[in-house]
């Protein structure tokens, strides 16, 4: 049978459909079980809580009518129970006044009701006086009771009423193991209706506080485990677009961290396959041009020409192979830089200190260009950092800086310090950066042509930003009405 093919409206329809976050999902699920199971026991309980009192109460009753029993038998057997000691203490009984406080109900009259009847179910004693010589033979309490069963029954005061049922109770009065009467214990069950209410209240309180913790322990769970997601989904991104970023860790959920190791090997891998292409590749590019100019200089040193010729070709062959070594070495550099994934090293770096040492090892330059060099640092700013980076990165800047600046120009370097960030401006006179190249200038090999006419290696500028993002900075690189400026945004604790 062919199936029809689902067309184009009902993809629709289905990118349509509300994205709801796993966590969300699993939380409203969570919810509904945790809504169900409270509504399905809070009514079990409800129902059980009412039969289970009325159940516990008839269990006294009997208790109380058998213990009347036994003390009613001897006056009972002589006839006389209506004037006997026994009857005056059940009246008496009657008018007590308890004074009690159950689970914070007040008990002020006594509620058992005792009557009294012989062996043809006749009130012979009634702890009421209302029912004396009254015929209660055909009740089931007294039925029964006569003929050697349990008797028992609950008779409602008022049909409309269903809380003035009344629970009757009754034990065989035995002489001689003769049944000569009964005795019956009735309890209005509206007396027990309070402990019902306080019992149904205690368990819909504690079950709504249990639930309602429930619900905030699933979402707590539920946002821990999306968070977890939104991490491996920001740490994939960032291993995408190539950025340097931390591992994430997760203490809770393992299995996360399972997925993170992979993700970390697979991006290891990955980085290591692409680097060595990308390696191969740009070395290849940018060797070339030297190469290409070392051998045609040396077929022309290979043919008759002049003293100044040669030197001008020997010259030539020297500042390519200076070049050459320049270009491998900062590769090497970038590429051990590159590979770390976190700073291997912190340490206190006494900044002014370390400008101070950049100025002299660059004195001999600024001395050739005339350039005036500007440092202000407080002499108390320091930040932690990988000093060696640090120091290389203010070098390539100081380099960068002086192969730019004009004659007789200025060099400026400002630090300042705020609360959490650390910034070092170096600022130079000179050409500006041209717009189309302002985006370029940190892209490796990317270089643009000094005042002499002459390019770099371009791995300068990509070297600074690689250990500015190393320290979790940035760095700003903007024209200035000057010159240039590059700014390192460095944060400090």
């Amino acid at each position: 049978m062919n199936l029809p093919k689902p067309t184009n409206t009902v993809f629709a329809r289905l990118k349509r459909w509300p994205k709801i976050p796993l966590g969300l999902r699993l939380f409203l699920l969570y919810f509904v079980l945790v809504i169900l199971t409270a509504y399905l026991v809070s009514s079990t309980v409800m129902r059980e809580i009412k039969p289970t009192v009325r159940q516990a109460s008839e269990e006294t009753l009997v208790d109380m009518a058998n213990m009347l029993a036994v003390i009613a038998s001897n006056p009972m057997a002589n006839g006389d129970i209506a004037q006997s000691a026994f009857a005056k203490q059940i009246n008496f009984y009657g008018l007590r006044d308890p004074d009690a406080a159950i689970w914070g109900v007040e008990k002020k009259s006594v509620n058992h009701r005792v009557y009294i009847t012989d062996q043809q179910g006749i009130v012979v004693l009634d702890s009421w006086q209302q029912d004396v010589g009254n015929d209660f033979s055909k009740w089931n309490d007294v039925y029964l009771t006569l003929r050697g069963e349990y008797g028992a029954r609950s008779t409602a005061l008022d049909p409309n009423d269903p809380l003035s049922t009344v629970m009757h109770v009754a034990a065989p009065i035995m002489y001689n193991d003769e049944i000569i009467g009964s005795v019956t214990v009735a309890k209005a069950n509206r007396s027990v209706q309070p402990f019902i209410d306080i019992s149904r209240y205690r368990v819909l309180t504690w079950l709504a506080l249990m639930s309602v913790l429930a619900l905030i322990i699933g979402a707590l769970i539920a946002w821990r485990i999306n968070t977890a997601l939104y991490k491996l989904a920001d740490y994939a991104d960032k291993m995408g677009r190539g950025e340097k970023t931390s591992k994430p860790t997760f203490r809770v959920f393992y299995e996360y961290s399972l997925l993170s190791d992979a993700l970390e090997n697979m991006r290891r891998q990955l980085d290591g396959k692409r680097y060595v292409e990308n390696y191969v590749q740009t070395l290849t590019h940018e060797l070339k041009s030297p190469l290409s100019a070392i051998k045609g200089a040396s077929e022309i040193l290979q043919t008759p020409t002049t003293v100044d010729k040669q030197q001008l070709f020997a010259q030539n062959i020297e500042t390519e192979a200076t070049r050459m070594q320049q270009l491998i070495d900062k590769l090497l550099a970038l590429t051990k830089l590159e590979q770390l994934p976190e700073l291997e090293q912190r340490q206190l770096i006494d900044l002014p200190a370390l400008l101070a040492q950049i100025k002299a090892s660059c004195i001999s330059r600024l001395m050739t260009k005339q350039v005036e060099l500007s440092v202000v640092c407080d002499n108390k700013v320091a930040f932690v950092g990988d000093q060696f980076l640090i120091q290389q990165a203010l070098y390539n800047l100081f380099e960068n800086a002086l192969d730019f600046v004009c004659e007789q120009g200025k060099i400026n370097i400002t630090v300042t310090q705020t609360a959490g960030e650390l910034c070092i401006n170096v600022e130079n006179t000179g050409p500006k950066i041209p717009d189309y190249a302002l985006k370029r200038v940190t892209e490796r090999f990317y270089s643009l042509a000094r005042s002499n006419g002459q390019k770099s290696t371009g791995l300068g500028l990509n070297f600074v930003e690689q250990v500015v993002k190393l320290h979790k900075g940035k760095l700003d690189i903007h024209n200035t009405p000057q010159g240039v400026s590059v700014k390192l945004f460095l944060p400090t604790p």
